[in-house]
């Protein structure tokens, strides 16, 4: 059994939306936000006190768009996959890592800096410049969404995931008011997806359970 270990609308919501698009059997672990300041005995079983977690058997992993492409392959075959032998492989690999290498971390910049410091520490000029960079980077997404469903392959992908979360980021810190209209189209395809559905009632679900806020 796969066990995931989660924060409401945290990174590894990608995860939980991959285990959902594929209906895998998971375990979900809730915590509240962040896990290593407010679920301290989370520090024992990851020690950077990151979200997500992923166990599978002795595998660990850590990183959300690797463990998506990790569950895309090794419970394939999947349509979540873009494979060596497809002319978007390519395109594939590099948008499931540039929504969190060039999309999210911009964002945690802006999200960290305008909502989670205290007033003191706040840093406006660090969050309208990371913001500006967010909007910058988008155009690659917006470029290729204004005429395509999907980010590659002619389908929905892991890639369009990796996207995905950094738009539903978005809606929390801020910067989704100046989403391009092409890009706002093609979040509105993605969130309704069954998939989408199934994960964000997943989360909710566990929140609840738990008595932790279904907020970010």
């Amino acid at each position: 059994m796969i066990t995931l270990y989660h924060c409401m609308n945290a990174r590894s919501f990608r995860v939980l939306w991959a285990l959902e698009e594929m209906r895998l059997p998971y375990e979900l672990k809730i915590l509240p936000f962040p896990p290593r300041v407010h679920a301290r005995e989370y520090l024992q079983l990851n020690p950077l006190g990151t979200i997500p977690l992923m166990l599978d058997g002795e595998t660990r992993m850590t990183e959300s768009a690797a463990i998506c492409e990790y569950l895309a392959i090794r419970y394939g075959p999947s349509p979540l996959a873009v494979t060596p032998d497809e002319r978007d492989y390519g395109a594939f690999l590099n948008f499931l890592h540039f929504g969190e290498a060039t999309l999210a971390f911009p964002e945690a910049v802006v999200f960290r800096y305008t909502r989670v410091e205290p007033p003191e520490r706040r840093l406006p000029q660090a969050a309208e410049d990371y913001a500006r960079f967010f909007y910058g980077r988008l155009r690659a997404v917006e470029a290729i969404v204004a005429r395509a469903d999907y980010i590659c392959a002619e389908r929905f992908t892991a890639a369009d995931i990796s996207i995905g979360y950094a738009l539903l980021f978005s809606h929390f810190n801020g910067l989704s008011e100046r989403l391009p209209d092409a890009v706002r189209a093609y979040w509105k395809r993605l969130k309704q997806r069954d998939g989408f559905q199934r994960a964000d009632a997943a989360q909710r679900r566990a929140a609840e359970a738990a008595g932790i806020s279904v907020n970010f």
